[in-house]
């Protein structure tokens, strides 16, 4: 049997790694693993998830959303790589308390272009390890609340457009997502991304080992394009 390694050396050109994938990538609907270890490959990761999310102009991104089936989360609400000291990192993060509720409009680098108005608890208390192993905890409300809440759904599964379900405001989701899910397809069918069945196994493989394959971030990307949006 190959090892990890040697499968994703086996299907380098089909499973594209480290960039931010789009729906419906099953790595978005997979429940993460807790973190083992923090060691240079996690820190290296993570960096190049700040990168990434800077040239999309977020203020989050989980790890699923560049295929990765581990419990950590970024943040930098500031959006700006100039701004180190407001980037945030959330290794293993727990909700512990939530307060109130409130409607507020949430976007997603998964679904970009997408934007939609989701329920969320007004104020959090979080509990999370940093990049050293320190663990920390949180007060948040209003902005900082919603961006950790939104990006700890993802690391159970739980995308923006599934509240919005829960909240009866399908309307747009209906309407919008199979536009995400036709060009992720057609990018399939030109074997840019592998089947979903070989990266739902990949993903399963990553969080059986608890580990990061070492060849994670040498392999070359291609960008998906949104929904009616022109391409570079």
């Amino acid at each position: 049997m190959l090892s990890l390694e040697d499968r994703y050396a086996f299907i380098s050109t089909l499973y594209i790694r480290m960039q931010i994938v789009h729906y419906p990538h099953p790595a978005l609907k997979f429940k993460s693993v807790d973190v083992q270890q923090i060691d240079g490959t996690l820190r290296k990761v993570i960096r190049r998830m700040f990168e990434l999310m800077y040239e999309a102009n977020g203020i989050g991104l989980a790890a699923n959303q560049v295929g990765l089936p581990f419990r950590f989360f970024l943040v930098n609400l500031a959006a700006r790589a100039d701004n180190p000291d407001e980037e945030l990192v959330f290794i293993n993060p727990v909700m512990k308390k939530r307060r109130g509720n409130e409607i507020g409009e949430e976007g997603c680098l998964s679904l970009p272009g997408l934007y939609g108005d989701v329920r969320r608890a007004e104020e959090v208390t979080i509990e999370a390890y940093d990049l050293s192993g320190q663990g920390f905890a949180m007060d948040l409300s209003e902005l900082p609340a919603r961006v950790v809440q939104h990006e700890s759904d993802h690391l159970d599964g739980v995308m923006f457009t599934d509240r919005m379900r829960e909240d009866n405001e399908s309307d747009l989701v209906d309407l919008e997502l199979p536009k995400f899910e036709e060009i992720f397809r057609s990018a399939q069918q030109e074997n840019l991304f592998a089947a979903d069945a070989e990266l739902l196994k990949l993903v399963q493989q990553m969080a059986q080992s608890g580990k990061i394959p070492p060849n994670f971030l040498e392999t070359p990307v291609h960008k998906l394009s949104a929904p009616n949006a022109p391409e570079d």
